[in-house]
Parts: structure tokens; sequence; C-alpha cells
């Protein structure tokens, strides 16, 4: 006999006979229109006739089909990738962001031109890359997220805490930045660009792309010669003295239309003023797009990806193709890695640590997105090669993109008459300023814009998923029979809720907000949690009983093969780490957008953001130690061993290290291990 497991919808046959436990014949019927059984509840066996040598199991009660899970899973609970491409177009689409287009070519611009790249590779095989490999390991070992994977030392449970808490900030205020996208790109489909010259709609008399002047010497008499307002000398038909004018830079029609149309920016925090609109719309257009791309979790965010993670590239391509072809791009380059490169600024401490912060932030380490992607991974899948790839992958993306972004600045630089250090900017002024002024001046400039916008879009979604996927992974993990079933409502859910969390961030003040909430929750809090990780699963936990987790997964290497990873992980890494917190504590300043600084209870709010954010590491600390037993040393000593369930998510992979450890899916997450380890760390 061939059995079938329960199923929905699947037979064509209308109606039938089925035998009870009891052995008394009840009538079933499929309702072929909605496709779902409509039987008697009890638990049976039945038959179908006509279809022979088949026999289906019925239970009592017929369970909704798991959208997120098919029947090649490896993992039946959690589910898997599809394919290996879905999950490594997925890891490049979350680690390759905003930051490799609008950040890196500043930064290198700014330290050296092609000199910055020696610090930058250096860093990322001494920081960014041992802990891309550690978290990328941690997640496909266990098979859970970033809350739970701290089964691995339950003193650190608030890291993982700390690290979803970040991204859940971080997601209100990055789909934002989407929105922003979105507004341009659908403000470029016009014949031509809004911002391509001072509209008397919006514009002020401070609008130009050239210096204007302001005041100059006025002679009304031979011997009365003073100083007067331009306006003025011109209302008195007055004609100013020649050489005695006075210039001012005046702003660029896009920098105008990005405050007084595009943000409608008001004076400061205080003044919170309205919703804007259009915002606000394409704010709930932008997580409308993530809630669909994620309903299914990671079976339909990972065929979206295969768009939104390649797309950029074609974009940058056609970028720098269109960039060269045009009249002082080579300026341009020069500057960014060419002739105009300062090794001389190798000696800077400065230069370093701005390697080291960008490599950071640049992979999203610590963020929590890692261990929640790989812990979809299949246990024996090569998860080294895998860091290994985007890693090198994210890194040359940055590299290409100064490319696009240099080779057009040049050319703006060249047809306004500027150098290239005056027109480069970083950070929205680049994104929503620079850029689209430069664009504007092309012939077909709404073309080249709405490339440019789609890409912007494209590069923030695929982040954005992951940092979802990071919030719906923790909750499936502390809840899995609710997510299994209600998968689709969670995460469609959560969507809503942070929409309404991040209309502040579209009202009139909102691109304060957005700056407030980056500059608390995307730094020290980060730092923070990558300390306390490496130390924690390298120093305590123990890196070779790691190591050897590890060789589970991908089979048993040479000890020289781990020779650099235990040398990054027991020292480098983590003094490399301090080094840029304490570079940072030194370094801060209080936060300001442009000249406008915040006042006293907006600073006081970003402090108690990323304090809500870090105090859960001591608080789970204190309430894990709490929960053990025994005297205080013995209970802080039970806490730095693993729990009970931590290891290997399905019994086929434990073997003989973890044959004893308790089933994962019957202990709590927060279970803590009472009596000694008894598996050996090896």
């Amino acid at each position: 006999m061939r059995k079938q497991k329960q199923s929905q919808g699947h037979i064509s046959i209308a109606n039938g006979r089925f035998l009870s436990a009891g052995g008394e014949q009840r009538s079933w019927m499929l309702d072929p229109g909605l496709g779902s059984w409509l039987v008697h509840p009890c638990a049976a066996i039945y038959t179908v006739p006509h279809i022979t040598d088949t026999i289906f199991c019925l239970n009592a009660e017929v369970a909704p089909e798991n959208l997120h899970v098919n029947e090649n899973d490896e993992n039946q609970e959690r589910g898997n990738w599809s394919k290996k491409s879905d999950y490594l177009l997925s890891m490049v689409g979350y680690a390759v962001g905003l930051g490799n287009v609008w950040r890196f070519p500043y930064l290198t611009y700014n330290n050296g031109g092609g000199a910055f790249l020696i610090p930058y590779v250096i860093m990322l095989a001494l920081a960014g890359l041992p802990l891309f490999f550690l978290e990328c390991s941690m997640g496909q070992f266990s098979s859970l997220g970033p809350v739970s994977v701290w089964r691995i030392l339950p003193l650190f449970q608030g890291v993982g805490i700390t690290m979803v808490l970040i991204s859940l900030f971080v997601t209100i205020y990055y789909n934002v930045i989407i929105a922003y996208s979105l507004y341009y790109l659908f403000a470029s489909f016009q014949r031509e660009l809004p911002w391509s010259k001072c509209s008397i709609s919006w514009a002020d008399g401070n609008c130009s792309r050239s210096p204007f002047v302001t005041h100059c010497n006025v002679s009304i008499s031979i011997n009365e010669i003073f100083q007067a307002n331009k306006s003025w000398v011109d209302a008195n038909n007055l004609t100013c003295i020649n050489g005695s004018e006075v210039y001012q830079t005046g702003q660029l029609p896009s920098e105008q239309y990005w405050n007084k149309v595009a943000l409608q920016r008001s004076s400061g925090l205080d003044e919170t003023g309205v919703i804007v609109w259009y915002l606000a719309l394409c704010l709930l257009l932008a997580w409308l797009i993530v809630g669909a791309a994620l309903f299914k979790g990671i079976k339909s965010s990972g065929k979206v990806v295969y768009f939104t993670a390649l797309f950029p590239y074609v974009v940058l391509l056609i970028l720098v193709i269109r960039g060269a072809t045009l009249e002082g791009a080579a300026k341009g380059i020069s500057y960014y890695i060419g002739a105009q490169s300062n090794f001389a600024k190798l000696k800077d401490a400065e230069v370093w640590k701005d390697a080291a912060t960008q490599i950071f932030y640049s992979l999203s380490v610590a963020w929590g997105g890692l261990v929640a992607l790989s812990s979809y991974n299949k246990f024996n899948n090569n998860c080294y090669s895998d860091a290994i790839v985007v890693c090198v992958t994210n890194c040359l993306t940055s590299v290409f993109a100064g490319f696009a972004i240099f080779s057009i600045l040049g050319h703006m630089a060249h047809i306004s008459g500027k150098e290239v250090t005056q027109v480069v900017k970083s950070g929205f002024d680049l994104a929503f300023i620079a850029y689209p002024e430069a664009l504007a001046q092309l012939p077909g400039g709404p073309f080249w814009s709405v490339l440019f916008f789609f890409m912007l879009l494209t590069l923030g979604l695929d982040s954005q998923f992951a940092s979802i996927e990071t919030i719906t992974t923790t909750i499936q993990d502390l809840f899995p029979k609710v997510m299994k079933k209600m998968r689709a409502p969670i995460t469609l859910g959560c969507c809503l809720v942070l929409f309404f969390l991040g209309l502040i961030c579209v009202t009139q003040a909102g691109i304060y907000w957005v700056n407030l909430i980056d500059h608390f929750c995307a730094g020290w809090g980060i730092l923070i949690a990558a300390i306390l990780e490496i130390i924690g699963v390298v120093w305590i936990y123990g890196g070779n009983r790691f190591i050897d987790d590890i060789e589970m997964m991908i089979g048993a290497k040479r000890w020289i093969f781990w020779l650099w990873w235990r040398t990054c992980w027991f020292v480098i890494t983590p003094i490399l780490l301090m080094s840029i917190l304490i570079w940072s504590v030194i370094q801060f300043r209080r936060p300001k957008y442009g000249q406008i600084p915040y006042p006293n209870w907006g600073v006081a709010l970003g402090w108690c953001m990323i304090t809500f954010c870090i105090i859960w590491i001591p608080v789970m600390a204190i309430i894990n130690i709490i929960q053990a037993k025994g005297n205080i040393f013995q209970r802080i000593a039970t806490c730095c061993r693993p729990a009970a369930n931590w290891g290997p998510y399905l019994e086929k992979h434990r073997g003989e290290r973890y044959e004893n450890m308790s089933d994962s899916k019957k202990e709590t997450n927060h279970e803590i291990s009472n009596i000694s380890d008894s598996r050996k760390p090896e």
C-alpha cells in the first residue's frame, strides 16, 4: 500500500466512504470549488472508490497547509530555502544596501582615494569576514533565530534581544528612506524633472546654480559711496560699482526641491507640523511591497530577490557605461581612486577607523539578520564558502558603485565650472540632492532618474526583507505553533504596526526623526552586541568547541585551516571592535541635521531608545541567573554553559556530541541547564 500525507484540494473525486476507527462506515465529501475536506470530526482511515492501492490518513482535524514548508524541506517544522541561490541572493541583498552607494564612495574620496582600499580590505579580513562567518555558522548549526540561538550561552540571551530591537527601530526609518525613493521615482515620470530648474511655485531668491550678488557698493553722489542690498539697488534703478559685488553661493534647485517640496521640512524637531500625505502614501506602498514579498516567509522572499538583488547591478553597469562617455568623468574618477589618491593618509588613524566602521556596518553583522537568514539553511550547507562569496561580492559592489557615482559627479563639476570637491556629497545629500542634480543636466534626464531611484528602491527593499524576516523568525522561535498557522497575518500585522510607528517620520519634522534614530540606534548598540557576541561564543562557550560544531556541518578541516579564524576570533576581531567602540565614544558629537541642532528633549529621547535596546543584556542575564539553581557562583556558572536544548535542531544531525540534547521543539527557548554539561567540549 502507498501512503499519502494529508493534504487539501489535490483529489478530484467528489465523494466517497471511509471507515471510522470502530469499523463504522461514514460519508465524506470534497468540495471541488473550495478545495477543502468536509468530514465528520473523527480519527479515521478512508479509501477512495475507483482509486486502488491508495490509503489516505485523515486526522480528527485537518490542519491548513503550511505555506512556508514543502515536502522537500529537510526541516519540516521551520522550513528551508528552496534553492541555494535563494539564500545567497537574500544574503547579498541584505549586505548590499544604500550605504554601498551613498556612503562608501564618499569615504573613499575623503580618505585618500585608492589608498583607502588598503585598510578597507585589511579590515574586511580581520573584522568583517570573521564576524560574518561566525553568525552564519551559529544560525545554520542551531536552525534558530537571533534570540533563541543564545541557548548557546543563556547569560548573553539579552544580546539577541538587543539585536532584534535595534533592527526593529531601524526598519521604522529605513522604510521611510524607501518611501523617499518611491516619491522621487514617481516624480521622475515627467517630460522635465521637477528639480531641473527653480520653479516659482516653490523656489525662493536663493535658488541658483551659480553664485549671485547679495550686496554691492553704490554711489548716490560724487562723495557718497555705501554698501546696499542688491534687491534695494535694483528697486531704485541704481548700478553696482564694478568690483564691489559680494557673492553668495546659491542653493541648487534639487536642494530646495528636497527641502521645500519632497520633505516640506520644518525648522527643527520642535516643529512637528503635519503629515506629508504623499510621503505617507509612499510609506504605505513600501510596507505593502514588503508584506507581499514576505507573506510566505523565505519561500516568497527567496523568489523576489532574484529581481531586487540583481537589478541594482544592471543599473550600476548602465550608469558606469553612461558616465564613462561624459565629459569630465575622468576627473571625477581620478578623485575617487585615480591620480588624486593620497597614500600619506594611511598614517591617519581616522582612515583606519572609517575603514573598519564601514566594513562592520556594510556587512550587516550583529543586526540579527545573518543568523535569521542562515537558520533556514540545510544543516550540511557550506556556510564557509557562502560567507566568502557574500563578503567579497559586497565589497566589490561598493567599489563598483563608486565609478557610477563619481563619473557623473565629475561631469556635473565640469559643466558647472566647479571642482569635484565642491559637488561631492554623502548620504541623503548625495542620493536626493547632488546625484539628482547631475541627472537633471543629462540628456534624457527623466530616464536616468527613473533608473537611479528604482535602483535605490531595490537596494533598500532587499535589506528591509531581511530585517523583517529577523523579527518574524524571532516570533516563530518563540511561538512556533501560532506562526505555523498564521504566518501571513502575523507578518502583515507587523508591517501594519511598523507603518503606523513610522508616520512620525513622514511629518514635516520627519527627516529629523530619521536622523535621530539612525544616530543613536545604528551606532553604539550594534558595536556592544557584536563585542559581547564574539566574547560569549569564543571566550566563554569556547572557540574550539564552536569549531567542532562547524565541522559537524562542513566536515573536518586541517588545523592550519582554522589558524586564521582562531587568531581573528580569539584576539584580533575583539580588539578591533573594542577600539572602534572606544573611538566612537571619544568622538561622540551631539546630533544635528545640517546646521540645525537637536533640542535637549530630542537628545534625551535618543539616549532612551538605545538604552531600551541594550538594557535587556543585563536584565536577561539577571533573570536567567535567578532561574538557575545553587549559590550565586553555581548559578552564574550554569548560565555560562549551553542550555539543555542547545544543538542541531534535527535529531539526525546530533551525532554522539549531542546525543543527550533535550528536544528543541519540546523545551522552552529560555530553559537553562541545571546540571553540568555532559557533552564533551572536545
